[in-house]
């Protein structure tokens, strides 16, 4: 199967540069963007703007666009500081890098023009470990062997988080490894733990083949990715540029409306399911989506510098020189898609995207909000009880805010209140803390009544 899919991805590969190579000799200058389809936060920058065509239809013809797909953001800047990828989307570790790198040379320098998805709790880098891993937190890690990309924003993760928890660097031992030859170490055991970013957590979660053992919005530290540009082909071609960031507002605006045919369209693109990609993506998803750089994000860039430095990565960047968001279209409305209406089984209005819940009925092209985690549990017995089969419900976590499968949750009953936790540590030290209150699994969550 890998086999028969590697050679369809190199045969359209190759069919599309034959066929930019026909456009070329027909005088149509091309534009390189370089994207990783399965970091589903870049999707507005990537994966969603290229299904839709709206780069294409901004340009009007005048250019060829080549989409060249990573799995992470360091060959898409190996290729800019070749001159050979124009544009490129990627998370903020590697944004970093990116710009360090590029400031070396005039010729090689970048600019961050703009945001894709955001999450201002750093909930888009989770870690997670086998389903059946007698570790419970991350002090149980001490000694282990633990699996990540060396310089991403889910190491700077894990080690902020180890240190938070009492540990140092030294008490594990750190694997660098890209995110798909982790999560096969972590099925095979030849790793205890796997620290990486969306949408690798939540796809192995889904699967079955792993559980949370640490939620990234607990760290409380602003994670983001964006878009770059090398700065010679911004001043060469400002036209394609502006026509850029145009069509990544037009790819934002049409996940803002139609977050679950956003879901399904990346879905289709990338081979992952479509419930994973909605957790992410969706009406108050994981992942918000908007242009402008916000002080907040300049911010978390900036404290993110000495991690970087800390390891080696980085000597130093000028982050005023890089990070620039000038030509972000203006306007845009309001961030991201957000659940709203009223819950048919409480009869309440749906307005606290803290405590909304969603529920996705199979063979339905819209899906039913909830006011809070104890109406979602009476919407899902309620789907039960009729027949209905689930294809997703999601919650967010009683502490951290983050949307995570109702499923894969650990709840915990508190008087007449059902409270869902990303991790069973969180939900135990609520229990321990509340007299009275008990830990529930799924099952039994929608089995009683």
């Amino acid at each position: 199967m890998r086999r028969a899919a590697l050679a369809g991805t190199l045969l359209l590969a190759l069919s599309g540069c034959t066929v930019a190579g026909d456009r070329a000799e027909a005088g149509v200058e091309q534009v390189v963007v370089g994207y990783q389809s399965k970091t589903i936060n870049t999707v507005t920058a990537g994966t969603l703007l290229r299904a839709k065509g709206f780069l294409e239809q901004r340009l009007g013809g005048k250019y060829d666009v080549v989409w060249q797909d990573y799995d992470t953001g360091a060959p898409i800047t190996a290729q800019m500081m070749a001159g050979k990828i124009d544009i490129g989307s990627m998370g903020d570790y590697p944004l970093l890098i990116n710009g360090a790198r590029g400031q070396q040379s005039e010729q090689t320098r970048t600019r961050m023009i703009a945001v894709t998805g955001y999450n201002r709790r750093g909930a888009l880098n989770t870690v997670v470990v086998a389903r059946d891993s007698p570790v419970a937190t991350l002090s149980g890690l001490r000694g282990k062997v633990v699996s990540t990309s060396v310089g991403s924003a889910a190491h700077g993760l894990f080690v902020q988080a180890l240190r938070k928890a009492g540990l140092t660097d030294t008490d594990v031992k750190v694997e660098n490894q890209q995110p798909q030859v982790g999560a096969s170490a972590l099925q095979s055991g030849n790793v205890d733990a796997l620290s990486q970013f969306v949408a690798w957590p939540g796809l192995l979660v889904h699967r079955g083949e792993a559980k949370v053992l640490y939620d990234g919005g607990a760290l409380e530290v602003p994670t983001l990715h964006g878009t770059v540009v090398r700065q010679q082909y911004a001043d060469q071609r400002p036209d394609v540029v502006k026509a850029f960031l145009a069509a990544q507002q037009d790819a934002t605006d049409f996940l803002w409306r139609h977050p679950l045919e956003a879901a399904e369209i990346v879905a289709k693109a990338t081979g992952l399911p479509a419930e994973v990609v909605y957790l992410y993506n969706g009406a108050n998803g994981i992942a918000t989506f908007d242009l402008p750089i916000r002080p907040e994000f300049r911010a978390a860039l900036e404290q993110d510098v000495p991690f970087l430095k800390s390891i080696g990565v980085l000597q130093g960047i000028d982050l005023d020189a890089f990070v620039d968001d000038s030509l972000v279209p203006a306007g845009g409305g309001t961030p991201g898609a957000v659940l709203s209406g009223t819950d048919a089984i409480c009869g309440t209005a749906v307005t606290d995207p803290a405590l909304a819940g969603e529920l996705w009925l199979a063979g339905e092209n819209t899906t039913i909000a909830t006011t809070d985690p104890t109406c979602l549990v009476k919407a899902v017995r309620a789907a039960k009880a009729s027949g209905r089969q689930i294809r997703a419900a999601y919650v967010p976590d009683a502490t951290t805010g983050t949307r995570w499968f109702a499923d894969k949750s650990t709840w915990v009953q508190d008087g007449a209140r059902f409270l869902p936790f990303v991790t069973e540590a969180a939900a135990k030290t609520f229990s321990t803390g509340h007299p009275g209150s008990r830990v529930l699994s799924y099952d039994q969550l929608v089995n009683e009544s």
